[in-house]
């Protein structure tokens, strides 16, 4: 089939607005020119069809979703053909006995999880895109969110996957099963993948039991060394909060000149604390043994409407940056134990280069997103070079510290480089062969270095 005859079946659009729509995500990337069509598929054989007729002429193809990536992974680029997956978008099944779903990759994911709702389950990862993004890029990206602390991240519950090759072959990886260990793990392996082994067509995910209560505290602390030692405190006493979130004293200060409310009075960092479960009230009865010593304040939410007051400095933080300027959010990962010298360090960095920075993540597992605040500017417009010192001098700190330069965004465009760093060039060999087992004309996502 040609891509005239994909133009007329209404697979694949040429519309030049379309295309620039496709040229960029959420990260900032500045994009290498309009992609040379868009595709938006509504079945697995349209997608085999796509996909054949790129092997055929050697086109490059980038798997898309939401659009919401921050990485650069699902920008279009000049002369690719951009697979826009976001209209396959069935819920198929909610098996409620299995506890499990059936899905295709462009179920939003907040809807997958208000359907588990309906038969008291829910699907657990939660990233803060969590009402945008889509089901085919959080496997992608194997995206975590507020829950990791407890429940991990999205290759955590993947149980099984229909991909499409290629060369337009669809295999099933993957058990429907909660169990299953023949074979090697595939469905590890292209979960994180950011496009660049195949194209995901549908997912078998792992639901759990809605949790019967929850409880909520917002903490504060004099300082980010505090609140980390704190974090360390709540690990050590036997508790596992199903989120725990920290924001510096800047991002605090963020949100009151945004809200007008009087967070940072409270002190100079913050802990979110939610626990879950049957036994929620008294795991957080323990936390607080282990950390009141330590804290400036410690609120309890004793209700719904309670714990959404304390949510509210966690959902503000990003919008509160964004009535500042324009904020690239980056994302890495350090131990536990090195969180206060990550966010120092990180805050001295921001000083010496002169681009403010403001630090919240997910305390829990280790993972900081320093937003760096830039001049407003259009989408799409180059990140400032100073910006970008920051950055490389934020991602070589977090390789320092023993972590890694991405703990839940991917590496796409942006972090090429870096992750070649990380994986060592041993490594990274390997993976260049693995993938060229896929994909042997390397016409997937061929701008990643994964």
């Amino acid at each position: 089939m040609s891509l005239s005859e994909l133009v007329e079946a209404g697979v694949v659009t040429l519309d030049r607005r379309t295309r620039d729509g496709a040229a960029a995500d959420r990260s900032g990337w500045p994009g290498a020119g309009a992609p040379r069509a868009v595709a938006r598929p509504r079945h697995i054989e349209e997608v085999q069809r796509l996909m054949a007729w790129a092997s055929a002429t050697a086109t490059p193809v980038i798997t898309r979703g939401a659009g919401s990536g921050l990485a650069g992974a699902a920008s279009g680029t000049a002369e690719a053909l951009v697979l826009d997956l976001s209209r396959m978008d069935r819920i198929v099944q909610i098996d409620a006995d299995e506890q499990l779903a059936r899905v295709e990759p462009g179920v939003i994911t907040a809807d997958l999880d208000r359907a588990a709702a309906e038969h008291g389950l829910m699907y657990a990862p939660d990233p803060a895109s969590v009402g945008i993004s889509t089901i085919g890029g959080n496997i992608a990206t194997n995206a975590g969110g507020l829950r990791g602390a407890k429940y991990g991240v999205t290759r955590d519950h993947v149980l099984a996957l229909d991909v499409v090759l290629a060369d337009g072959t669809v295999i099933h990886v993957g058990h429907d099963t909660i169990k299953g260990v023949t074979g090697y793990d595939l469905v590890g392996l292209f979960t994180g993948s950011e496009g660049t082994l195949g194209v995901v067509v549908g997912a078998t995910l792992r639901l759990l039991p809605r949790p019967a209560r929850t409880a909520t505290a917002a903490v504060f602390f004099a300082d980010v060394a505090t609140a980390a030692r704190a974090v360390t405190a709540i690990t050590r006493s036997g508790a596992r909060p199903a989120v725990l979130e920290i924001l510096d004293g800047a991002t605090l200060g963020a949100i009151d000149d945004a809200e007008g409310t009087r967070l940072r009075e409270l002190g100079d960092a913050f802990l979110l604390v939610q626990t879950d479960g049957y036994g929620a009230e008294e795991e957080l009865t323990v936390i607080r043994e282990a950390v009141g010593a330590l804290a400036t304040s410690f609120d309890v939410a004793t209700d719904a409407a309670d714990a959404d007051r304390l949510l509210f400095a966690r959902r503000q933080a990003l919008p509160a940056l964004e009535a500042i300027g324009r904020p690239l959010i980056e994302d890495i990962a350090v131990p536990r134990t090195r969180l206060a010298e990550a966010v120092e360090r990180i805050s001295a960095i921001a000083a010496e280069e002169d681009v403010p920075v403001f630090v919240f993540g997910h305390a829990g597992d280790g993972n900081l997103h320093p937003i760096l605040v830039t001049e407003p500017a259009p989408a799409g417009a180059p990140i400032p070079p100073r910006a970008q010192i920051v950055a490389d001098r934020i991602f070589a700190l977090a390789l320092e510290l023993g972590g890694t330069i991405t703990a839940e965004h991917g590496v796409g465009r942006l972090k090429r480089e870096w992750a070649a760093r990380e994986l060592g060039p041993d490594v990274h060999a390997l993976q260049t062969r693995i993938r060229s087992l896929f994909d042997p004309d390397g016409i997937l996502n061929p701008a990643s270095s994964l």
